[in-house]
């Protein structure tokens, strides 16, 4: 009997991927992590006085021990604090300092769902781990790829793109041919106390927050000015350039006029650029340059495949070449809004995810967008 060690969040999906994998002749043991914590969060800002809400993480271990109490199986837990700061929070942060998005939950999978703990369960025997993400098992050429799962709505195999490939043989989705519903319908049926449990919709491992005001703990706010890119006019002020994202409307607190779209800041002179409705193509781009790229699934390039520049957007066709090893140029004639540097492309050949990487540029009639607005900006103050 093979042997699995799931990952148990204390939420309806990991416990329910557990009694599936359970039903279907697995020796099942569960294991919940503990990767943050508020003692953590002081020691390591060196701020005793964060304004924060007790952390609910042990709340989460307490659902999960009775997941695993009503199902009959065995909880482990396993701190990777330091882990998560080291790998995950601390790069976190200084992508935010650069001015660019990053997505945390992608950094998380790669270097502690599927990483950390892939270690740990293989020195405690386990070959296998799984995890409650909406995705789908494939096979290629005798090895593992990633899948969209059939709940086109939940699926979440954007996230699983940084991941490993070599830990693609060694993982389980077991929810990646069923639908939410059909999840929440099971651990009714289960009688399981998290069955009607609200989705998470915070940070990974960190929980649900006010996240400008738990950013500020770690990036202090700098007010600055808002700029029309349009009109060169100051038509509000920012409350830290690092807090907002291309394509943001709501939260710029501009009274009175409006609407107005981010498209653009500079961290050195602390300007957020946005433009109003009726100039709204500053948005869209038709290439981009893509970094750090994580080869999923064997392909030969150059190719035309669809993309994600971010978790929920509908694909995108693209045409996709090579730059170097690890670079490449994504062209989309048609052109995209709001593709953010910093955030990540994740590519797909029809359901399977073959490849993913940072946004590093983004570029409109082969001319970087971000370079254009800042000097769009930097004429308004010199003339």
């Amino acid at each position: 009997m093979k042997k699995v060690l799931v990952g148990l969040s204390g939420g309806v999906d990991s416990a329910v991927a557990a009694y599936l994998l359970q039903q279907q002749g697995y020796d099942v043991t569960c294991a919940f992590m503990r990767n943050w914590d508020s003692a953590a969060e002081d020691d390591f800002a060196g701020n005793p006085t964060i304004n924060d809400p007790v952390c609910p993480q042990e709340s989460d271990y307490k659902d999960a021990q009775s997941v695993a109490d009503a199902l009959g199986l065995p909880l482990l837990r396993i701190d990777f604090i330091k882990e998560y700061w080291d790998d995950v929070f601390k790069e976190f942060l200084s992508e935010y300092r650069k001015g660019r998005t990053p997505n945390p939950d992608i950094l998380c999978n790669r270097y502690i769902k599927f990483d950390s703990f892939m270690k740990f369960g293989q020195k405690q025997g386990f070959d296998t781990v799984a995890t409650g993400h909406y995705a789908k098992n494939g096979i290629e050429n005798g090895h593992g790829v990633i899948l969209k799962a059939d709940d086109r709505n939940k699926d979440q195999s954007y996230f699983l793109c940084e991941v490993h490939r070599e830990v693609l043989d060694h993982v389980l989705f077991p929810l990646g041919g069923i639908t939410k519903p059909e999840v929440r319908e099971i651990a009714a049926k289960l009688n399981l106390s998290i069955a009607k449990k609200k989705d998470s919709t915070g940070i990974c491992f960190i929980g649900e927050r006010h996240f400008r005001q738990f950013l500020s703990n770690y990036l202090p706010m700098k007010p600055g000015p808002i700029i029309n890119i349009v009109t060169g006019e100051k038509v509000g002020t920012h409350q830290g350039v690092l807090y907002y994202t291309i394509g943001q409307r709501k939260g710029l607190d501009i009274g009175g006029i409006g609407p107005f779209y981010v498209i653009g800041k500079n961290v050195t002179t602390n300007e957020l650029y946005v433009t109003d409705e009726d100039h709204q193509d500053w948005l869209y781009s038709d290439a981009c340059i893509v970094t750090g790229v994580n080869v999923l699934a064997d392909r030969t390039l150059p190719m035309d495949c669809t993309a994600k520049f971010r978790y929920r957007q509908s694909d995108n066709d693209v045409h996709i070449e090579w730059l170097d090893d690890s670079t490449l140029k994504v062209t989309y004639p048609e052109t995209i809004r709001s593709v953010t540097p910093g955030q990540e492309a994740v590519f797909y050949d029809h359901d399977v995810m073959i490849m993913g990487g940072k946004i590093d540029a983004v570029y409109r009639n082969q001319e970087d967008l971000m370079a254009k607005i800042q000097q769009k900006a930097a004429g308004y103050h010199h003339g």
